[in-house]
């Protein structure tokens, strides 16, 4: 068996757990979970993304990817401090916790499935 799929089968084998043991029991942190799942899928999204950038930026003017770091940080940074302090601190306590849980296993979970996903089409193509 590959690494990724030992990856993704316990990146899966938790995101079930986790919600459906907050389905089952009916806590409150259930939409949140969802929340973060969602969040997790973007962050894959945006790391797949920008890794694809960086490798593009090869022999490109120092300037170039100066700008674009500039304007990474430019949009990273403020959405950054507003979901910390307006999301993640403004929610209970006990929800912090399998929160974080959910979206880093949703990253490796969707970075993982994008990956299969784009290696299929390329080669499809």
């Amino acid at each position: 068996m590959k690494k990724s799929t030992i990856f993704l089968t316990i990146a899966a084998a938790i995101l079930v757990v986790l919600i459906g043991k907050a389905f089952i029991f009916n806590d409150a942190v259930k939409f949140y979970l969802l929340i973060f799942v969602a969040v997790g899928l973007g962050l894959a999204l945006l790391r797949l993304g920008v890794n694809g950038a960086i490798k593009k930026m090869r022999g490109k003017h120092i300037g170039f990817k100066i700008l674009f770091f500039i304007i990474l940080l430019g949009f990273g940074l403020p959405f950054q401090n507003w979901f910390r302090k307006d999301v993640i601190f403004a929610m209970d306590g006990s929800f912090i916790v399998p929160c974080i849980i959910t979206t880093v296993v949703s990253v490796i979970f969707f970075t993982i499935i994008y990956g299969r996903v784009y290696e299929k089409v390329r080669v499809r193509f």
